[in-house]
């Protein structure tokens, strides 16, 4: 599936409109779709006037009650998975204020219990030193010095024993050089330090291990109810379950070839001190 950014809020009115055009040729009312679909009369009237984004096993009830043929049906679900997208641009970003960025991950720490993060590039901020932090935040504009302090608030969420975290770091990341020798050395043996925390599970990709897809982007999975993928010039947020679902299977490739624990630990000295031989 391929959209522009620009297609995402236009795509959910289009559904709407169209699911409602469906509706209307098929002669029914919303009250007699809802029966038919095992929806509520509520539910079909905020579909059909977009205040509601419907799930895409909404859509696949609808459209066989309405008995849309396979062809139009198709077309329709591609619609549907576009409207279960959102962009999110790194200039709109900007223009709202960084320090809101991190409120909203913030909330999205505080709704799931479960939490995967795929990291072929480079440390994340739950992850990382304040030294690390403030230098990711270099080409900001203006003033970073609250959303380094927010970024680093944010961290308490790792003791939190109710949630569990899965981290898989390929090497790449672990060694990107984003601060000088010492203060790599510094944040490695954090890692390090995380990996032993009870509801942690730190993991490394080493350079060398042969796995059949290329690691393209940043990504992190909420539960299953929620991915953002991360790009350069924004990130895409997917609410679909067949997304999501793609999502945690490559997250799982990568898991099954990545180091953990002891392992991982001993990976991570070796490095700290290559760092500290780099001085």
């Amino acid at each position: 599936m391929t959209f522009a950014p620009e297609q995402l809020d236009r795509s959910k009115a289009d559904l709407a409109r169209l699911l409602r055009d469906l509706r209307k040729r098929a002669g029914l009312s919303g009250d007699r779709l809802a029966r038919r679909c095992g929806l509520s009369q509520s539910t079909i009237s905020k579909i059909e006037t977009g205040r509601k984004t419907p799930r895409l096993t909404e859509v696949e009830s609808i459209l066989r009650a309405l008995g849309v043929p396979a062809e139009v049906s198709e077309d329709i679900m591609s619609l549907a998975r576009i409207a279960n997208t959102e962009w999110q641009g790194v200039r709109a970003s900007l223009r709202r204020g960084l320090e809101k960025r991190q409120t909203e991950l913030a909330a999205l720490e505080a709704s799931a219990s479960e939490f995967r993060y795929f990291l072929p590039a480079m440390v994340t901020g739950l992850l990382a030193t304040p030294e690390y932090v403030r230098a990711s935040l270099a080409h900001s504009p203006g003033d970073v010095a609250p959303v380094v302090a927010r970024k680093l608030e944010r961290q308490a969420v790792l003791y939190d024993a109710s949630k569990s975290f899965t981290f898989v770091l390929t090497e790449q990341a672990v060694r990107w050089s984003a601060i000088p020798p010492m203060a790599m050395s510094v944040q490695v043996e954090h890692l390090a330090a995380i990996s032993r925390l009870p509801n942690v599970r730190l993991g490394i990709v080493p350079n060398g291990v042969v796995t059949g897809r290329g690691p393209m982007n940043t990504f992190t999975v909420y539960g299953a109810h929620l991915a953002t993928v991360e790009t350069f010039t924004g990130r895409i947020v997917f609410r679909d379950s067949q997304d999501i679902a793609e999502h945690l299977a490559i997250f799982a490739m990568y898991e099954d070839v990545a180091i953990f624990e002891t392992e991982a630990r001993d990976f991570l000295s070796i490095t700290a001190a290559d760092f500290r031989r780099d001085l």
